[in-house]
């Protein structure tokens, strides 16, 4: 059972694509755009898709920025893993409460405050003097994320030419791992070649999020209103009765996945200046470009790979990088860094695609919800939790003992994804069947 236009999830956007395709639901009021200077569809096609990477661009930023604070402010490294931990739970919170809203009360309404609160974060990020002002900014920016994620990506399949709705789906696909390497790399360099290298980030940042939320403005309305929008707010978190056996069987690649984002994203770079006196941003930077970069072409290029087969290749990739990732630390050799980087990537970008695409085409549309709530909950779970246990054991162990029982953890529940996602397989007696 397999479908062009069913909806997919990469990390954090939804793509709704079969909604961009059907008619208004009976009981849903059109919006009326008619007295407003809208850009054209295509324009706003190409607007929104820019809004919707920066949006990504702005979370990855903080990952060569963090260890800069550290050595300029002189906080425990723990609370830099905190940074971290507080935004995956902050983005989980707003996908749960707010991931349907725009059903309710339109796209472009909370593409506008979802924008605007993330330009209110950009503004925290440059005028804080704490960590605890940065904290309080990841919290912020971790619900912008979060309350833009569905609107942005359905926006973009809604506004992309009546023929080509394929590339918006390709775009919000794309755009999540994408744009958190580039923003990661953008910043790296950044802090590389200015002297004051987080107030000149946060300051782009800050006029490109106010161009997106101005543009937003002036973007045409792709959905309608429909009453319910109070009940949306309550999270509906459930797994279909005839997906649950294979949802458990995605749990150990879903859970490894997401870990490998926080060790990319939140721990590399504390290990490259603790462990290997790496003050240089843009290595941090490149190692989190490098991993979501391979992740972004793997999950872009394997779209006719049986999802089972993704999962299994992802969590073998994961495994592998875990342990170059470990040999990295234990052995300081930091050129094994890259291949980790390499394999974790893969890893990732193959078993997340293989979940979703596993999952979705195997459940009615109404239950998608409830599903995709469930992933995520996992997802973001793993990411947060995990970021904030790391960050307190650095105290008692150390970085580099942090490090390794992290990658140690990573491997051990991605070889868990390899065990149960091959006995699922053979239980079920046929590949395809996931």
């Amino acid at each position: 059972m397999q479908s062009d236009t069913v909806a997919d999830v990469k990390y954090g956007f939804v793509t709704d694509a079969f909604r961009a395709e059907l008619p208004p639901k009976s009981g849903r009021r059109p919006v009326n755009t008619a007295r407003w200077p809208y850009v054209p569809h295509t324009v706003g096609f190409v607007g929104i898709s820019a809004a919707m990477v920066s949006i990504l661009v702005a979370a990855g930023a903080p990952t060569p920025l963090l260890p800069i604070y550290e050595r300029e402010w002189g906080f425990p490294s723990w609370k830099l893993t905190l940074a971290f931990g507080v935004y995956a739970i902050a983005l989980l919170v707003a996908i749960l409460v707010i991931g349907s809203l725009s059903d309710h009360i339109g796209r472009r309404r909370l593409m506008i405050a979802a924008l605007a609160l993330n330009l209110v974060a950009m503004l925290m990020f440059l005028f804080a003097s704490s960590i605890d002002g940065l904290i309080a900014a990841r919290i912020v920016q971790g619900v912008a994320t979060g309350a833009a994620s569905s609107a942005l990506s359905a926006a973009v399949v809604e506004l992309a030419p009546e023929r080509h709705k394929k590339l918006g789906a390709l775009m919000a696909g794309m755009a999540p791992l994408a744009g958190l390497g580039i923003g990661a790399l953008f910043a790296g360099i950044l802090a590389q070649i200015v002297s004051d290298a987080a107030f000149t980030v946060w300051l782009v940042l800050v006029v490109l999020m106010a161009v997106a939320t101005v543009f937003t403005v002036f973007t045409p309305e792709t959905g309608s209103r429909k009453a319910g929008a109070l009940a949306s707010l309550i999270p509906r978190v459930s797994v279909p009765s005839q997906v649950r056996g294979l949802f458990a069987s995605t749990l150990p690649g879903t859970i490894s996945a997401f870990m490998t984002m926080a060790l990319f994203l939140g721990l590399v770079p504390i290990v490259l200046r603790a462990a290997f006196d790496v003050e240089s941003p843009v290595i941090a930077a490149l190692a989190a470009f490098v991993t979501f970069g391979v992740g972004t072409v793997v999950s872009a290029v394997t779209t006719g790979v049986q999802p089972h087969r993704l999962r299994l290749f992802g969590a073998s990739a994961m495994t592998i990088g875990a342990i170059l990732f470990i040999g990295c630390v234990g052995a300081e050799a930091l050129p094994l860094l890259w291949a980790a980087a390499v394999f974790c990537g893969a890893g990732l970008g193959a078993s997340f695609a293989g979940t979703t695409r596993g999952l979705v085409p195997q459940v009615q549309a109404h239950e998608r919800a409830g599903l995709f709530a469930a992933i995520f909950l996992v997802a973001y779970l793993a990411m947060g939790i995990s970021s904030i246990v790391a960050g307190m054991s650095v105290g008692s162990v150390g970085v580099a003992a942090m490090a390794v029982d992290f990658g140690i953890a990573i491997a051990v529940v991605a070889v868990v994804g390899v065990v149960v996602t091959g006995t699922y397989g053979a239980r079920r007696g046929k590949v395809h069947a996931a």
